[in-house]
């Protein structure tokens, strides 16, 4: 299945929320953002706690204003409302909101490069190691490039399971499942990158897998209080969150960007 299909129910969502806000007779600013250097006193919408909220704060000393939301679709709604003058989040799901709603746009200018890994609570090292180990298998074998591939390229791979009994028990992974295509909603499936990488990983290590959604920001507390296994939700490595859990290797890289009104 194409990504624009995977995703159609978000941006039916989008357009239908835009329909409404016109049909109430408010005018939107026109866009002011052109490039970074224009970042320095306008308001930017971000997903609290992301990579694009730590970015975006260094800007709050140049007179911006920093407004944050807990899902990035919600700050992508408060962008075509004019509510605030762009989004800074990251390059797959800005592709995803931007597809079909011709009034938005992504600023050509990169503006920042991050690498996801999964998050495992501190001295779990058995766990951090058989993640690793399973990631080093998928990355050999061909498996976590034909996944992403699948998603960003609208490749035709799926993963598909065959495991049918996992002598290890469940793990439990904490997500935000908001943010495609790493991780969405496909009628009541949680469904995505990141979804479809922990199950081959689970499938490796013996493990069922069972997917709890949460707000972004308390993904870490649900690993750190045993609440959740892992936490893998586009999730960077930075040194506030290496004080509270251990990270895996790196399982890709992504670019922040600039979402904006078209016009």
């Amino acid at each position: 299945m194409k990504r624009s299909l995977k995703t159609v129910s978000l941006l039916l969502a989008i357009a239908l929320c835009a329909c409404l806000f016109a049909a109430c007779g408010q005018s939107v600013p026109a866009n002011t953002v052109f490039s970074i250097d224009d970042l320095p006193g306008k308001t930017i919408g971000v997903q609290e706690s992301t990579t694009g909220d730590i970015v975006a704060s260094g800007y709050e000393e140049q007179g911006s204003t920093i407004e944050r939301y807990s899902k990035g679709n919600d700050a992508i709604q408060a962008l075509k409302q004019g509510k605030v003058d762009c989004v800074i989040i990251d390059n797959e799901p800005a592709k995803a909101f931007v597809e079909g709603n011709d009034d938005l746009t992504i600023l050509e200018e990169p503006f920042a490069t991050e690498q996801y890994a999964i998050a495992i609570a501190k001295g779990n090292t058995e766990l951090l190691d058989g993640i690793n180990g399973a990631l080093q298998t998928l990355v050999e074998d061909g498996t976590l490039a034909n996944i992403i591939d699948g998603y960003i390229n609208d490749g035709d791979y799926k993963y598909e399971s065959t495991v049918t009994e996992y002598p290890n028990g469940e793990l439990v992974m904490a997500t935000n499942a908001y943010f495609p295509p790493y991780e969405y909603y496909e009628g009541g499936d949680i469904v995505g990158i990141d979804a479809d990488v922990a199950k081959a990983i689970c499938d490796l290590l013996g493990y069922d897998l069972k997917i709890e959604d949460m707000e972004f920001n308390s993904i870490i507390t649900a690993v750190q209080s045993g609440k959740a296994d892992f936490g893998m939700a586009g999730m960077t490595i930075t040194e506030d969150r290496l004080v509270n859990v251990d990270f895996s290797d790196v399982y890709t890289t992504a670019t922040q960007v600039i979402v904006v009104r078209a016009k």
